[in-house]
């Protein structure tokens, strides 16, 4: 798992236009926390602490500290935005906070590695049918990804949601037969009328074609 960001806040007690437009000049924005047992708190946050979490892989799902002067760290995660109908830019955000032990169901990219034995195979083909899944655990439990080595994977063969592999606190709530990841072979007719409809299937792990020179 990756470092968890803490951005730091402050409490805001004042409110209406005239604040919110200070506010978005010294490039923040009003943000309010609710849940974890607590009542709602005010704050202000700066728009690009913000920001740069809601451009990382894990987006709005990303669970990351909120340093409120005062009040300690608390890990919360986004509930919902208010975006700027002209700017396109965020201008008030709701972030929920987390009670201690409490676990939330999230969702998570799953990612295939290594390249597949049963791809050597002439014809051979893998498809991901599933690209993420969904988890329940404590915010600082969960994974950037979960992971899976297709290296001994083979011809005829797939993986399914009961074979994947998490850390302990994890639960995964997708159905335990659903396909993740398969190998089929695919005749050379078959492939070629794919090709020519512009629907030929995606074969992980093949290596892209080398650039023209110019």
């Amino acid at each position: 798992m990756a470092e968890k960001v803490i951005i730091k806040a402050e409490k805001r007690d004042t409110r209406g236009k005239n604040e919110n437009r200070r506010l978005r000049v010294a490039g923040k924005i009003p943000v309010v926390v609710y849940g974890g047992g607590s009542e709602s708190l005010a704050a202000t946050a700066t728009l690009a602490d913000l920001a740069r979490i809601l451009r990382t892989e894990t987006g709005v799902n990303t669970v990351f500290g909120l340093d409120i002067e005062g009040e300690g760290i608390n890990d919360v995660i986004f509930q919902d935005r208010q975006i700027h109908a002209v700017h396109g830019r965020m201008i008030h955000a709701d972030l929920r906070r987390f009670a201690k032990g409490e676990k939330i169901e999230m969702t998570v990219p799953i990612h295939l590695t290594g390249h597949a034995v049963g791809l050597q195979d002439e014809g051979a083909v893998m498809t991901q049918v599933m690209r993420e899944i969904k988890v329940l655990c404590e915010p600082a439990n969960t994974p950037d990804s979960i992971d899976v080595d297709v290296t001994d994977l083979e011809a005829g063969q797939t993986i399914h949601v009961s074979d994947l592999k998490v850390a302990a606190g994890v639960e995964i709530h997708d159905a335990p037969e659903t396909v993740v990841a398969t190998i089929v072979t695919v005749s050379e007719s078959v492939l070629e009328a794919q090709t020519e409809e512009g629907a030929a299937p995606e074969v992980v792990g093949e290596a892209p074609a080398e650039p023209e020179g110019e």
